[in-house]
């Protein structure tokens, strides 16, 4: 099977054509080395790691997000992005809906995904631990628009249910 990445076949065997994969191949991101000059909503801290300024991604973004203890995010939407936010440490409790009225919990090993448009609200669950999270967008942009929503007071509990939590899990 032949893959074209316009590169000659011949440049396989450490010839000067292999430059061009050095400069423009494979990237690794030191975590000291995360961009927080983007896209920043109230109540948590966005690093980039990858995005079309940092390596030149055309289709995506992703980096991470820290909420300190016992703290939430503003209300929030990304546009015609789409999000999926991995939980590495914590307990994060998801708000969305015009008004907030929904919520759900994700812990460790969790991924979570918000469709685009969508407000929604990122809550540390955790009065005495940080909640750190892997955060993937579908486009190199840095989109957060911060919306102005009064939440209701109870919001709606929606169970995640998946293979794992067939009958819903917290």
């Amino acid at each position: 099977m032949s893959h074209d990445h316009g590169h000659d076949d011949a440049d396989a065997g450490g010839s000067p054509g292999d430059a061009a994969w050095m400069h423009d191949g494979v990237r690794v991101i030191p975590a000291d080395r995360l961009d927080a000059n983007t896209a920043q909503t109230p109540g948590m801290n966005r690093a980039a790691a990858i995005n079309f300024a940092r390596v030149g991604a055309q289709k995506l973004w992703a980096g991470t997000v820290t909420i300190h203890a016992d703290a939430k995010t503003g209300a929030h939407h990304h546009g015609h992005l789409e999000s999926v936010i991995y939980v590495v440490r914590g307990r994060a409790r998801m708000r969305w809906g015009e008004h907030l009225e929904f919520t759900a919990e994700a812990g460790p090993g969790d991924f979570i995904y918000v469709p685009p448009f969508v407000p929604h609200q990122e809550i540390n669950a955790s009065a005495t631990e940080a909640l750190e999270c892997v955060l993937c967008r579908s486009d190199g942009e840095a989109v957060a628009v911060n919306l102005d929503i009064e939440p209701v007071e109870k919001p709606e509990k929606v169970l995640w249910v998946d293979p794992t939590h067939p009958h819903g899990g917290v």
